[in-house]
């Protein structure tokens, strides 16, 4: 199950990660932000240990949603080392995503 982060938990949980992390900044109002969520669930059990799959809500964490600049939802931006390295915006096949965690392995 992908870790719900928000403003306060974001530095500890993404940027001081030691393993590559994904964001995914949704609503629950969006209707590809739902059908991607399964996706996210089933990639966060494959890679545990590996990467970390975290979800921040964009309604209550309006602020991180400016500060990484998320016009669109779903809206996913890969970590590493603290940096964000690679985005994805809309919905995405799980063969793509799983592509861009194993380059950031």
């Amino acid at each position: 199950m992908a870790v719900e982060i928000n403003e306060s938990n974001f530095e500890a949980e993404v940027l001081q990660a030691d393993i590559p992390v994904l964001v995914d900044f949704w609503a629950s109002w969006c209707g590809p932000c739902r059908s991607i969520a399964p996706i996210l669930d089933q990639l966060s059990e494959e890679y545990r240990g590996k990467a970390k799959i975290c979800k921040v809500n964009v309604d209550m964490n309006q602020s991180l949603a400016r500060q990484y600049q998320v016009m669109s939802i779903p809206n996913l931006v890969f970590f590493k080392n603290g940096k964000k390295v690679d985005q994805v915006v809309g919905f995405t096949a799980k063969t793509e995503l799983a592509k861009k965690l194993d380059a950031l392995l």
